[in-house]
């Protein structure tokens, strides 16, 4: 089924499983277990940009006070690491819950922020096409599998059909105005009185025949 993380499949096979993995859950409504899948796949990134520099960092506070010691103080690096945090903090809580809240709204927030993550961590870490930036999290696709269509497919969509209805309207206008006569009707008035001359015309010129003829056998 396709994901909001597909684009991760090249660059990291494993962290587009565990995220994927987290949206299954969403969708099946299991949104504790999709905000502690969440915190396991910020977990993973957080290893894999600290890579080599990663000493004695056992437990995700740890790693994530590391990499922000080492951070540049960039608009970029901030963001990564709010988001971070954020997932560590609503995994954290839903995993060591005492009773089950059901908290969509959260659990959708923390796939939002792991999304965003996995873009930083495509571009900025990994060095992956900028074009990746452009993306953006569909809801939709995480409801159902499909993907929603962009502004430009729904604009071409609409216009598409707003030419067949206007199409539809003009051959009913057509139709509408398409004179419809039966065979009595569609005779031409005019030519049915012609028609009416002629026959009696010809009465009268076949009885002044006849009655020439008559005579001529009388007195002949």
């Amino acid at each position: 089924m396709t994901t909001n993380f597909d684009f991760l499949k090249k660059i990291d096979f494993d962290l587009y499983e565990i995220a994927a993995e987290a949206e299954k859950l969403y969708r099946d409504e299991y949104f504790e277990q999709s905000m502690t899948q969440t915190r396991r796949f910020a977990e993973q990134v957080c290893k894999n940009v600290l890579g080599e520099r990663r000493k004695n960092e056992q437990t995700f506070d740890e790693m994530l006070a590391t990499l922000k010691d080492k951070s540049c103080g960039s608009e970029e690096e901030k963001e990564f690491l709010d988001d971070l945090y954020f997932i560590k903090k609503h995994g954290n809580f839903s995993a060591h819950s005492s009773k089950v809240n059901k908290d969509g709204i959260k659990a959708l927030e923390c796939l939002q922020r792991a999304f965003e993550t996995a873009i930083n961590y495509a571009v900025y870490y990994k060095n992956s096409s900028k074009n990746i930036l452009n993306l953006h999290y569909d809801i939709q696709l995480l409801a159902t599998g499909e993907k929603d269509e962009t502004l430009e497919e729904k604009y071409r969509h609409a216009k598409t059909k707003l030419n067949e209805n206007k199409n539809v309207k003009k051959s009913e206008k057509k139709q509408k105005n398409k004179p419809v006569y039966s065979k009595k009707t569609s005779q031409n008035p005019m030519a049915k009185n012609l028609g009416t001359t002629i026959y009696w015309a010809l009465v009268l010129i076949s009885f002044l025949i006849s009655f020439v003829i008559i005579l001529l056998i009388t007195f002949l």
